[in-house]
This record gives structure tokens, sequence and C-alpha cells, in this order.
């Protein structure tokens, strides 16, 4: 029976997905207000859904979805959605949904069609400590790239507005200094997140890996990231950053996350690679 789930539920995400985004892009590029007062409540239904999803592998496998590169764009679209929701919650600002939740569909599409169930893995994979350690750290990347969504539009908006030209985009998005929050309030979910991926991961390395140091390239990489985040957090409380250079530092520490997700993990990260 939970097969059965997992199969239906492989087919049904991208499409769920797909009709999420489509109220969001409904609601933002028409104003319609029907599509404006279900698109959170779809997203809330395909979140749960998608639970449900990563819920029943975890059972039917036996070990949290983070074995393959495909079940990991899983977990990262199910992040950003969540971080997404989240913040919409937070905020009450549901205009940016569209921009936002195209990066989940595509990477649920990928993973739908791709995805391979794992059976027999290496049993390191199976510890839940790992499970929080990795979801935690995807949350946090999730949040990293909501961050980096929103500090683009704030540089497309501040030159837009530069430039005298108004059209849909300048009407529908908020304003500069919501989106300049909008970031914030993003960078200071991904901070809380990579800070309880950090503290678990220096828990359970140990216990993982006796042999092990904390040497590690993608450690370290991490800790950069968290860094360029609690710099760009205390400098906006204590030395009153606000606008394009918060906006700026959010997207510098995107490009680290990117560096580290893709080029450290590939050819630097020790035991990092497990996966």
């Amino acid at each position: 029976m939970i097969l059965v789930t997992i199969d239906v539920l492989e087919v049904l995400l991208p499409i769920l997905y797909f009709i999420t985004i489509w109220a969001y892009a409904k609601a933002f590029f028409s104003g319609h207000p029907k599509a404006r007062k279900i698109s959170t409540p779809l997203l809330t239904v395909t979140l749960l859904a998608h639970l449900t999803y990563l819920l029943g592998r975890t059972a039917a496998f036996e070990h949290p979805p983070i074995t393959s590169i495909f079940e990991i764009l899983s977990v990262i679209a199910f992040s950003i959605s969540l971080a997404y929701l989240l913040l919409e919650l937070k905020t009450r600002v549901k205009a940016t949904g569209y921009f936002v939740l195209n990066l989940p569909f595509v990477f649920q599409l990928v993973s739908s069609l791709f995805i391979k169930d794992q059976i027999d893995v290496d049993p390191v994979l199976k510890s839940n400590l790992l499970g929080i350690h990795v979801s935690s750290a995807l949350l946090g990347y999730a949040a990293i790239t909501i961050s980096a969504v929103y500090g683009f539009l704030y540089l497309m908006l501040y030159h837009k507005i530069k430039s005298s030209r108004f059209g849909v985009i300048y009407e529908r998005l908020p304003n500069l200094e919501v989106l300049e929050r909008l970031s914030f309030v993003s960078t200071a979910i991904a901070f809380v997140f990579l800070t309880v991926a950090i503290a678990v991961g220096l828990i359970w390395l140990p216990r993982a890996f006796p042999e092990s140091s904390y040497i590690d390239p993608k450690l370290f990489g991490t800790l950069l990231i968290w860094l360029v985040y609690g710099i760009g957090l205390a400098a906006r409380k204590l030395a009153g950053w606000y606008g394009k250079r918060i906006v700026v530092l959010s997207i510098l520490g995107f490009a680290f996350t990117l560096i580290s997700m893709t080029v450290i993990d590939i050819f630097f990260s020790g035991f990092h690679k497990f996966y």
C-alpha cells in the first residue's frame, strides 16, 4: 500500500506544483481574486502531499530520502516550498509566490522522472540524526535560495525605477522596502536552520565516522556561508545596513552556497560524499 501511494504521489506532485504555480501566476499577472484566494491553500495541500511522499519513502525503504541526487532534489523542492509558505504566512505578502515556486516545480519534476528506489544503502544513511542534519541544511539552503530570489527581484525593480520603465512587474511586485525585508527574513530563517544543521552535524560526525576529523572542505564551506549570513544579520541590526547592501550580501551568500553544493561536493569533499 505504501509503495502504491509513493508511485501515485511521484506522478501527482509535479501536477500539484504546476496547478499551484498557475494560481500564483493568475493572481500576480491578472489580479484574479479567486486565484489569490486559493493559492495559499493549494500550496498547503501540495506540501502535505509532498510530506506524505517523503515520509512514505522513509518508512518503505527505512532510510531518510537523501541517498541519491533525485531524492535530494525532492527534499530541496519541499524545503523551498515550506520555507516560502512560512515566509508568506509571517509577512502576508503573496505577490512573489510565482517567482519562488517555479524552482520546486522544476526540481520535483526532474526527481519524479528519474528517481529510483534505493533499498540497499550504506547503514550510515539510516541515521535519524543524519536525517535531521540534512533536512535542516536543505531548509537553510532553501531559505537562502528564496532570499536570493527576493534579492534579484529587488535589483530588477530598482533598475526599472531608475530607468523609469513601469509595467506589470512594477505594478504587482511589492515595493523595494518590502522586498528587502522579505530577503532579510529569509536570511534569518536560513541562519537558524544552518545553525541547527551545523550543531547536529558536529554531534553526528564522530558517531558515524569515529576516525574522521572536522577538517573537511564542505564543512568549511558551510561555516563560511553561515558566517556571511551571520555578518549580514549583525550588520543590519547593529550597523544599520539596509537596502542594496543587504540584498547584494544575500546574493553573495547564494553564490557561495551554489559553489558549496556543486564544486566542493563533487571535487573536494571527504565524508560528505557518502551519498
